[in-house]
């Protein structure tokens, strides 16, 4: 790039205002514009993403290259211990959708290219003796520029990260309430929910750096393949992953980021809509898990059905008759009889038998369809437990058996 006039030479020391350095300023002033069409150019040949850019945002790129290059001037003006250090204004020129639209590394080689044009150019623009000083001037605002970008998207990601943090504290809250409309699901949508169908409840206690524990919790259930939305409700820390196919798998991918005590997963819903049928069993089990000391973690909530239910929780009570009172009864009386004659004589099947004056291969026939029928075993402790209740709520609030 040569001068475009004998202006632009550099002039004797004391020609331009009595002071080289002030000519030297001088020249760089009018070169400015040169410069920032040159770095313009430059990228147009060297970066692909800003040839793909709207016409718009790439003015708002040049916008940003001339502020930044009649910054530097003005920054070179003053003398090398009075000289400011440079801040992130020079990117005040631009929307804040700048930022949105090109990258921290997009930024950072928008820096290179005009340091670059900028080092190609300056002998030509200022003469070989001030060259090397306006050399080290560049690369040392460059640097600072690269700086002031890093600090401007790390504050960015900060407040974007505390609104969406806000946000999504806001729609895990309606999704636990099934306060759910096209609001709800669009600003779960905004914040990368994609699920159509499986959605599950994960509820534990914080760990007392309970904001950490949430940002752990995003990057294994995304890792995992699930969608999640997150966020703390008083002493609780609620999940909803979506994309779910066993929710006892989804949450042993993520239950290590919980606090210390239970970890409770609702049941499989089959939308985020729907997530509120998921999240009152996993709220109850929390709140009930105590009189289970020795549960697993992460602990399905219908595995603590009775202990929902002894801390009245109705949709437990109701649950513990439905959906195994009712499906022994139906299977026959005398599997219904011989369940409860085995409960009552401590789970001996032997006494069970000489109650009901059967073998006692029978009873352990008649136990075995129980299994069948609900899933429990009669002969497991546990198991034992939950239905020698399920059957006392039968007998106190009998159904019609059809």
């Amino acid at each position: 790039m040569r001068p475009s006039s004998d202006a632009d030479l550099p002039a004797a020391p004391g020609t331009f205002g009595g002071s080289g350095h002030e000519h030297t300023v001088h020249l760089l002033e009018r070169a400015t514009g040169r410069l920032a069409t040159a770095a313009i150019a430059r990228m147009e040949e060297t970066l692909s993403w800003y040839r793909a850019m709207p016409a718009e945002q790439r003015s708002w790129v040049g916008l940003v290259i001339q502020a930044g290059i009649a910054a530097f001037v003005d920054w070179y003006r003053s003398a090398n211990e009075s000289r400011p250090t440079p801040t992130a204004d020079v990117f005040g020129t631009a929307p804040r959708d700048l930022i949105r639209s090109i990258s921290l590394q997009q930024t950072v080689e928008v820096v290179r290219v005009a340091i670059e044009v900028v080092e190609d150019s300056v002998e030509e623009v200022v003469g070989p003796e001030d060259a090397r000083d306006v050399t080290e001037g560049v690369l040392r605002y460059s640097r600072e520029v690269a700086f002031s970008a890093a600090h401007v998207y790390a504050r960015y990601a900060e407040a974007r990260g505390s609104w969406d943090a806000r946000l999504e504290a806001t729609v895990v809250d309606s999704l636990l309430r099934g306060e759910v409309d096209e609001d709800v699901r669009s600003r779960a949508s905004a914040l990368g929910w994609t699920a159509a169908s499986g959605v599950a409840v994960i509820i534990g206690r914080p760990r007392t750096d309970d904001g950490a524990s949430a940002d752990e919790i995003r990057r294994s259930a995304r890792h995992a393949g699930y969608d999640v939305l997150t966020g703390g409700q008083g002493d609780r820390l609620v999940a909803v992953l979506g994309r779910v196919e066993d929710p006892a798998q989804a949450a042993t991918a993520i239950v290590t980021h919980f606090g210390p005590g239970p970890v409770v997963v609702g049941p499989l819903v089959p939308d985020l809509v729907s997530a509120a049928a998921s999240a009152r069993p996993a709220v109850s089990g929390l709140l009930a898990a105590a009189g289970w000391p020795d549960s697993p973690r992460p602990v399905a909530a219908s595995a603590l059905l009775p202990e929902r239910a002894l801390s009245g929780d109705q949709e437990a009570l109701h649950d513990l008759v439905t959906e195994l009172y009712v499906p022994i009864a139906e299977a026959g009386p005398v599997i219904l009889e011989t369940l409860a004659a085995y409960l009552e004589t401590g789970a001996s099947v032997e006494a069970a038998a000489r109650l009901l004056f059967v073998h006692p291969n029978t009873v352990r026939y008649r136990l075995r369809r129980v299994s069948d029928v609900v899933g429990l075993t009669p002969t497991d402790p546990r198991d034992s437990y939950t239905l020698r209740l399920a059957l006392s709520l039968g007998r106190m609030n009998p159904p019609v058996i059809e």
